[in-house]
């Protein structure tokens, strides 16, 4: 077994009855179910309830509660139309009785139209640049002892960011044009041609420090004490073919941070240029007091 032979066994989930999947937990040193993980395995979930030749084009999903990673989640897929073109879907993840998650999917059969899209932006290629968890383990002195070993770990996917930033001590950039991110990423291995799988991957990974690059401008650090930071609600539009285990280049920034909530998009682009997906998220941004001594 492999890294990435565990991830997509997280993302197959275990058939229970019709229309109710269990998925179980990785544990990314967060101490709570990574948001990206319950979105991808919601979409598959739902996927698995739909006719062959239609992939998903607009996946929307609100967090709920902090999910527990000790515990499995199981999905409930609710069917409310199977269109001539369109079919939508809506899951609801589960722990300990109560929903943590809801999912709205929508998928559409292939079909030509017209065609437009934005240019990707220059960046170093992938290959010139060093791999983040090398990065983090160069450090790794730095890390807390209960979490090194969870963040040095072997990672399914390949994160190569083009501007790294210190997770434990980041600059102040200022400006909130700065508040943007360039990473490549692709899976660590080659795997099977099913369209979802490589749209989980995806979606698994869009969730991957997102959120924090509304931090960017103020110079807090994502493991920062007085730091409350979790996603509210996340989207994915997939909009052309790609394949996660070739390089992608996620391009995300963050034009408005308020009343403890940050708001990110991003894009994702093949290496060819194409632009695949597009992300956008929510999430709750709070700075608490530290405590008297």
């Amino acid at each position: 077994m492999t890294v990435v032979t565990d991830l997509l066994a997280l993302l197959e989930l275990e058939r229970l009855e019709i229309n109710i999947y269990r998925g179980g937990n990785r544990d990314l040193g967060t101490g709570r179910v990574f948001g990206g993980q319950v979105f991808a395995q919601a979409l598959v979930a739902a996927r698995r309830t739909v006719e062959e030749g239609r992939e998903a084009h607009s996946v929307h999903g609100y967090f709920l509660r902090e999910g527990d990673f000790r515990a499995p989640i199981v999905y409930f897929v609710d069917r409310p139309r199977d269109g001539k073109s369109f079919t939508s879907r809506r899951v609801t993840a589960i722990q300990h009785g109560e929903a943590i998650f809801h999912l709205s999917a929508s998928f559409h059969r292939e079909e030509p139209g017209i065609d437009h899209q934005v240019t990707m932006p220059e960046v170093p290629d992938p290959e010139s640049l060093t791999n983040d968890l090398e990065l983090i383990r160069a450090r790794k002195e730095l890390i807390p002892e209960h979490l090194r070993a969870v963040l040095t770990q072997d990672r399914p996917i390949d994160l190569r960011s083009i501007t790294p930033s210190d997770p434990f001590a980041p600059a102040k950039r200022g400006r909130p044009e700065d508040a943007r991110r360039q990473v490549w990423f692709r899976l660590t291995e080659r795997i099977s041609d099913a369209p979802i799988m490589h749209q989980a991957v995806l979606a698994y990974a869009s969730d991957y420090g997102f959120l924090p690059t509304a931090l960017l401008p103020h110079g807090i650090a994502f493991r920062d004490p007085r730091l409350m930071i979790a996603s509210l609600d996340h989207t994915v539009w997939m909009h052309r073919p790609f394949r996660a285990d070739e390089w992608l280049l996620y391009v995300s920034d963050s034009p408005s941070a308020a009343g403890a909530r940050g708001f990110v998009r991003g894009q994702v682009f093949t290496r060819e240029g194409a632009l695949v997906a597009s992300v956008a998220q929510e999430g709750l941004i709070r700075l608490r007091e530290p405590r008297s001594p």
